[in-house]
């Protein structure tokens, strides 16, 4: 069962990307619609294969990477439904949907058992910190997504090319709000990770913070998230040099989440 969930979450999630992708093309409101009910279709799907995996194995499946990238996408999803609801922009799954797909499709590339919890990962912080921190990555993603659609659009204005898919993306205000209301959704929910983080790791190995790789690109990526939050409120910056930073970021934090646990080793390495 849990299998079977699984691959009808990807094959609708595909489905859904392709009818955004379509939409972008040739928009029409009736696409759109069915582009969402897809999406949502395959949210409940996703959230049914967590559940069932949640039951089979005792604990919350986020402990490898095929689940880790699987909840991870799963976030994404629910994060882009609730601001594409709020903005009531068909076109931002056009840019966010193809990353939800990518993630579970690698996820399924990686050992899919259900294996004993490491000792270290026994602990009622393990909910916490992983739910919070997917929660706060998924919120980064879709302000990517964002930032991409202005940065084409700026570009498009910018050349006077007012027709096409000028036509088709939000304005360019639209878009800097929610790339905005993403990082300050994202930005507290990647501090309170950070700080469940290190009060897990004092119960768990005696100390609150042991410059692991995963901790030091945690902070580091938690700085140009704070950098790039303090330049908008303080000294104004906006538009592109804000979506750049931000596709900066999500990047930054696509390694600190995948590249450290395949490339480093380390306390937080768990394949």
């Amino acid at each position: 069962m849990n299998a079977l969930l699984f691959y009808c979450t990807i094959t609708v999630y595909l489905l859904a990307t392709i009818a955004y992708l379509v939409y972008l093309a040739k928009p029409s409101e009736s696409l759109g619609k069915t582009a969402r009910r897809l999406i949502i279709a395959g949210f409940i799907i996703h959230i049914l294969f967590t559940l069932d995996r949640y039951l089979e194995a005792g604990h919350t499946p986020i402990t490898n990477l095929h689940e880790s990238l699987s909840f991870f996408s799963m976030s994404v999803v629910g994060v882009f439904l609730f601001f594409e609801r709020r903005f009531k922009i068909f076109v931002l799954g056009s840019f966010v949907t193809p990353v939800a797909f990518l993630l579970l499709a690698v996820s399924a590339i990686f050992p899919t058992a259900l294996r004993p919890l490491n000792p270290a990962l026994q602990s009622k912080w393990l909910l916490v910190h992983t739910v919070v921190a997917f929660f706060g990555y998924a919120s980064f993603a879709v302000a990517a997504g964002a930032a991409v659609m202005y940065l084409i659009q700026e570009n498009l204005l910018k050349k006077k090319r007012l027709g096409g898919m000028f036509q088709k993306l939000p304005s360019l205000t639209t878009l800097d709000d929610i790339n905005y209301r993403c990082l300050t959704f994202g930005f507290p929910l990647l501090t309170v990770a950070i700080i469940s983080g290190a009060i897990w790791a004092e119960t768990a190995w005696g100390t609150y913070w042991s410059w692991d790789p995963k901790e030091t690109w945690s902070l580091i990526t938690w700085f140009i998230y704070a950098a790039l939050l303090h330049g908008r409120l303080t000294t104004g910056w906006r538009g592109k040099k804000a979506a750049i930073l931000s596709i900066i970021g999500f990047f930054v934090m696509l390694f600190t989440f995948l590249g450290v646990n395949l490339l480093m080793s380390g306390l937080h390495s768990y394949k």
